[in-house]
């Protein structure tokens, strides 16, 4: 069966190494050779990328040229994950190398440790407040709610739990109302559009909300009881606008999926927010310093709006990371990545792409 696969337009904050031109390319020998002579770096992996990076123009026949057989026949959740897999550590650090080159030739590079200062906390009723958005997640949100609701914190710190449902239908609200505990806070939003990151904003700006406030999907769980004061330890030992931690793969028994941790290894302190501009994720869970976040605000999508904070925060304030496993993504068939068709996947790369073409032209400036 002869199926449609269209690919989207470049734009010039398509930075992402994985970004799919098709599998014909065609080049003005003369302009090929000089950028050819521009490159004084022996590459094993990144040598296409760092032409395509140099490339001033480059123009998409939106026609037919070829047929195309695809041998990668994994869903897309499983290709996911391919960045940050060990095996394919070489060929991360060769494409970080040659985006942080590009990056510096444009003058879009930020140096290390040219960070703002941080707003000042105000009073808040609680340390941290753990943020779940939901829609329809009848099957998993008690899972999700009493592994927030376990969390241990040492005195004098404190937390609540903030669960935001968007308009379910199949009896989500009342799994949540059901669960009876004084930490937990149940929000029912309006039937105006919200998706992720709208859910998010009604949360962070509900004066119940913490100091610091802490990611929990509505399919996913933490990892044990540690995770909260984890996150609250990480902020208070440096002036963090976002925090990041680690997460593993599971299904919805437990058990380990390939590949396993997710731990992001490629970000570093001196080169994270550059590298940045090159991946589609910097990991999870996400804590945020609320006072900052608050003025920034997520986007109003369903797709990509932690991506879009993340870039955000990064310009201007240090990021922390934990490397210590605190949360269990669980995959199932209602994952929203978990099997996309192409058209899906496009949509979702052309809104990173975008965002990082509006971040890109904000640190050229």
């Amino acid at each position: 069966m002869v199926t449609e696969a269209p690919v989207i337009d470049y734009q010039i904050g398509a930075l992402r190494d994985d970004f799919d031109f098709g599998a014909v390319l065609l080049w003005d020998t003369a302009k090929l050779k000089a950028l050819i002579a521009q490159i004084d770096t022996e590459y094993e992996f990144a040598g296409l990328y760092d032409l395509r990076l140099r490339a001033e123009k480059l123009a998409h026949i939106p026609e037919y040229l070829y047929y195309e057989v695809e041998t990668d026949t994994r869903k897309s959740g499983e290709k996911l994950f391919d960045y940050v897999d060990p095996r394919n550590r070489q060929v991360q650090i060769e494409m970080e190398q040659c985006v942080t080159a590009h990056l510096q030739r444009i003058g879009a590079y930020l140096k290390p440790g040219e960070y703002k200062s941080l707003p000042q906390a105000e009073d808040y009723p609680v340390t941290a407040s753990v943020i779940i958005p939901c829609k329809n997640r009848a099957r998993t949100i008690a899972d999700a709610i009493h592994s927030a609701l376990a969390q241990k914190l040492r005195a004098p710190y404190s937390f609540n739990v903030i669960v935001v449902d968007d308009n379910s239908t199949d009896g989500t609200a009342e799994k949540i109302q059901a669960i009876q505990d004084d930490k937990l806070i149940y929000i029912a939003q309006d039937k105006t559009w919200h998706a992720i990151g709208g859910n998010w904003n009604v949360a962070i700006h509900d004066p119940r909300c913490g100091k610091y406030a802490i990611q929990l999907d509505s399919d996913d769980t933490y990892f044990d009881e540690t995770t909260v004061q984890k996150f609250i330890d990480a902020f208070e030992s440096g002036n963090y606008g976002m925090v990041i931690g680690t997460y593993q793969l599971t299904n919805m028994a437990g058990e380990i999926l390939p590949p396993g941790v997710i731990d992001h290894r490629e970000w570093t302190d001196d080169n994270g927010r550059n590298n940045a501009l090159r991946i589609n994720g910097l990991g999870a869970p996400r804590g945020f310093y609320v006072p900052l976040l608050r003025t920034i605000n997520y986007p109003t999508t369903k797709y990509g709006e932690d991506y879009a904070v993340g870039l955000r925060i990064s310009r201007d304030y240090p990021i922390g990371r934990i490397y210590d496993v605190l949360y269990n993504c669980r995959r199932w068939e209602d994952n929203s990545d978990a099997n996309c068709d192409i058209v899906a996947m496009n949509r979702n790369n052309w809104y990173k792409d975008r965002l990082r073409t509006w971040e890109l032209l904000a640190r050229l400036k």
